[in-house]
């Protein structure tokens, strides 16, 4: 019975797919440089598609009678130059004669690390000068000029290299040995000199300079350079990503923190172990607990790497828990800065009673955790956090060590007295408050700033306050106390809005909208304080941050508008100053800053064609106005918040 061909799919169909061409990647550079961690990294990330041609002397079969009689002495003793260039270059050429099916071939020492070698080996042996050595290394290539071309040719060459100096280089090269012989010495300082002089004549199409830069920093630039070349190398996901690992012995508290983190300030909380097994499976390693240490670290790291790239929102995770005292210093290592690990120390008695299945079961998976040198990780830890007191006092220092990330420390400027405008009075007032509380040592407190209307030059009699913020110990309470009853008639009348807070207040952000909109202030420049203890620096927040809890201050404002128009009596000061803080919440969100109650009010009311542009000026001196004013401004705050079913 004839075959009746399938009709053709309907509707536009996909453009046949084009194979990715293979790509030869040749990673060269001075010993001790990384060269094979980071081509092991990469193929481990890159997967099937990758394929490491491995180790040199794989390529030649009188490599096994070299080793067995001692790969030094045939180096540099008793094999002539010409064999030494004949067996490195039989070997170099074999392997990139060899095929192999992944399109990603990823190369341990290219072609160009063939010259350099053999200039620094005839170097040392032959006492030549770092000009006359390289001219020996090129003669001694001559007959193999063709194919070690050809071979080249078909290499994408990176270069790795310590340090720009080639002498520094040495130096780094050399301290990762245990023991070091002086024709070694001799050799490697000649290999660096080599390869600085290949760099310059741009035998490699990317340098890297190494210096003091972590493992996965140094493979973020490799990928970054290496994607653009072939798709099949993913760019690297964790740059930038502030990764929080969290240790500690059995029910010492790491999933509360963990999960603290995640609720409060937005990390993503992963488990190592989910990590290191989905790595390992895609590597194809049954049981990664009983590789190396450091290899599971890789692991580790490649899980990780992978997550953040589907999750490329991420910019900062906990990882729990850390056991592996080895695999821990390892990452450390290979994460640098961007690792903060934190361990949290608890009592065993206190473990004991956390325990849901009983104390014996706590002591159980001590045990396990000890061999591994879970406890030893607090030696080397970031932050030891102690986790014998309450939850509080656990989340108040959790917050710190978020925050510190978030919101760098900064030493603030500071202005003179007299620079605001104030009234003479209050001008006099203030250099007596600074007198009696900056002079002492130690001084009683830490930092002193006007803020309101009267640190911008708008201070009005009648009106305003004389609004002070002050950092301080709480120790400092009682001197303050005294400086501000002895101060008090100098004040002429005016409202002091006096704010204390402490610097761990600041710190661990347990403050009020308001506040924090200070110390974003004090922290841009925008607001400078009158004094400043020498050595103090003030947390930052961001302006996402300060934007978003502008909100809080917005929900108050609306109440207390509210509770000003319900009153019998309005008080027409209160309610226009939180008329014209609740406009500038509003404007906040759509990037306007207004500093002052009239500016404020005049940009938001200038956006509805319906209102009077007067209405703001009036509404200071009528309370009939500043009620219409206050009516108009939380409509537009309760609009932001009705529902499409709302009355409202």
């Amino acid at each position: 019975m004839p075959q009746t061909a399938a009709p053709p799919p309907e509707g536009p169909q996909p453009p046949p797919s084009c194979p990715t061409p293979s790509v030869t990647i040749a990673f060269s550079g001075p010993d001790n440089v990384g060269k094979t961690k980071q081509i092991g990294i990469l193929a481990r990330r890159i997967g099937p598609a990758a394929c490491a041609t491995g180790r040199l002397d794989d390529y030649d079969p009188r490599w096994n009678a070299i080793k067995t009689a001692g790969m030094g002495a045939w180096w540099f003793g008793h094999g002539t130059i010409e064999e030494v260039a004949e067996v490195l270059t039989c070997s170099y050429l074999e392997r990139s004669r060899r095929g192999v099916t992944a399109p990603v071939r990823l190369v341990d020492r290219g072609i160009p690390m063939l010259e350099a070698s053999l200039a620094a080996t005839a170097a040392v042996r032959e006492r030549l000068t770092a000009e006359q050595a390289a001219d020996r290394a090129r003669i001694l290539l001559d007959p193999f000029t063709a194919d070690l071309r050809a071979a080249e040719a078909v290499e994408h060459g990176i270069v790795l290299l310590h340090d720009e100096e080639p002498a520094i280089g040495t130096s780094r090269s050399l301290s990762h040995e245990r023991h070091v012989t002086p024709t070694y010495a001799d050799y490697q300082r000649h290999l660096h000199l080599q390869m600085h002089r290949m760099t310059g004549e741009g035998r490699w199409a990317k340098t890297i300079v190494i210096g003091e830069r972590r493992v996965m920093a140094v493979q973020d630039e490799i990928r970054r350079h290496l994607h653009p070349l072939t798709p099949l190398v993913p760019p690297g996901a964790l740059a930038g990503v502030r990764v929080v690992a969290l240790g500690g012995m059995s029910e010492s508290g790491k999933s509360t923190a963990g999960e603290y983190l995640r609720t409060r300030h937005g990390y993503g909380r992963l488990k190592i172990g989910y990590l290191i097994e989905d790595a390992a499976h895609r590597a194809g390693i049954a049981d990664p607990y009983e590789i190396p240490s450091v290899v599971r670290a890789e692991l580790l790291v490649d899980g990780l790497d992978r997550y953040c790239a589907a999750h490329h929102f991420l910019d900062q995770v906990t990882i729990e828990s850390l056991h592996d005292q080895d695999a821990t210093s390892e990452l450390r290592r290979m994460l640098g800065g961007q690792l903060n690990i934190i361990y949290l120390d608890t009592s065993p008695e206190l473990r004991a009673e956390r325990g849901t299945a009983g104390p014996n079961d706590v002591a159980a998976r001590d045990m396990v955790k000890a061999r591994r040198g879970a406890a030893q990780i607090a030696s080397f830890a970031h932050e030891v956090v102690d986790n014998n007191g309450s939850r509080l006092h656990l989340e108040r220092r959790l917050d710190g060590i978020a925050l510190a990330h978030r919101r760098p420390p900064r030493k603030p400027t500071t202005v003179p007295v007299n620079a605001l405008g104030l009234p003479v009075h209050l001008e006099s007032y203030l250099y007596a408050l600074l007198d009696r509380t900056t002079v002492q040592q130690p001084p009683v407190i830490d930092l002193l700033a006007v803020t309101g209307s009267g640190a911008r030059g708008k201070y009005q009699h009648g009106w305003s306050d004389l609004d002070v913020f002050i950092v301080a110990g709480q120790d400092s309470v009682p001197a303050l106390r005294r400086a501000l009853a002895e101060l008090e008639a100098e004040l002429g009348g005016v409202k002091l809005g006096l704010t204390v807070l402490t610097e761990d207040e600041c710190r661990t952000g347990a403050v009020t909208s308001r506040l924090l909109h200070v110390l974003a202030l004090i922290g841009s420049g925008a607001l400078a304080p009158l004094w400043c203890r020498p050595g103090l620096a003030l947390p930052v927040p961001d302006a996402a941050t300060d934007v978003a809890a502008a909100v809080e201050s917005g929900v108050q404002a609306a109440v207390e508008i509210r509770r000003q128009l319900l009153k019998g009596a309005t008080d027409l000061r209160a309610l226009f100053k939180i008329t014209a803080l609740l406009a500038k919440v509003m404007l906040r969100f759509e990037g306007t800053e207004c500093a002052s109650d009239n500016d404020a009010l005049a940009v938001f009311l200038d956006r509805d064609p319906a209102v009077e542009a007067a209405l703001g000026l009036e509404a200071r001196e009528d309370r009939d106005k500043a009620v219409e004013l206050a009516t108009i401004v939380l409509g537009h705050w309760l609009a932001t918040l009705a529902l499409p079913t709302s009355r409202a």
